[in-house]
């Protein structure tokens, strides 16, 4: 069974994150006035880079007073 986003912010921030040349597996967690974004860059991506690309393309989704976190997952 594939799990599915439960809002439409949380589908339009896994859609912009994975739009982000270089990230091969995304996870988004929403909490009132929170959201973290971890990402697995792809083998030729610099991890730093790939962050602030990832924060970059998600700053029109923001909203007044949220605090964002942003990380990378555990490799496997």
């Amino acid at each position: 069974m594939s799990a599915r986003p439960s809002s439409p912010r949380l589908k339009r921030t896994l859609e912009v994150v994975y739009g982000v040349e270089g990230v091969t597996s995304a996870r988004v967690w929403l909490w009132p006035g929170s959201v973290a974004v971890g990402v697995t860059p792809s083998p030729m991506t610099s991890p730093h880079d790939l962050l602030l690309r990832v924060e970059a393309a998600i700053s029109g989704l923001r909203e007044q007073g949220e605090t964002w976190e942003f990380g990378l997952l555990e490799l496997s």
